[in-house]
């Protein structure tokens, strides 16, 4: 009988650093997110600095809205864990239905150092 091998549960982590109002960066990283949370059951979306914009009211006015808009309803259903620093709900209105979680500036470090993959747009 041959030995079955467990398949560990491989991590990616997609953090989003650049200004949406500057570059499409931002709503690439998202889109490409998407599309890979297939494939990767742990997937975290770390979102930094003015790429928090892409949850928010705002979002409307960043550098391809039109892609954005197509796509957030997926992430929404999909509950994409996403991941703003701590106290992000005091400088945006980070929009609702998403799967949005305030961790600390070392709590993300450690998602980071512990991800198996990791992109950064």
């Amino acid at each position: 009988m041959p030995a079955v091998c467990a398949i560990a549960k491989r991590t990616l982590l997609v953090c989003i650093q650049s200004d949406p109002m500057e570059t499409h960066r931002p709503v690439e990283g998202l889109r490409i997110a998407l599309g890979l949370s297939t494939g990767f059951p742990a997937l975290t979306v770390v979102l930094l600095g003015q790429a928090r914009l892409l949850l928010t009211d705002e979002a409307c006015d960043v550098i391809d809205a039109d892609v954005l808009e197509r796509h957030l309803p997926a992430v929404q259903e999909l509950r994409l864990d996403l991941v703003v620093p701590e106290s992000s709900g005091d400088d945006f209105s980070l929009g609702g239905g998403f799967a949005v979680r305030e961790v600390p500036q070392a709590g993300i470090a450690t998602l980071l150092l512990r991800a198996d993959h990791s992109m950064v747009f």
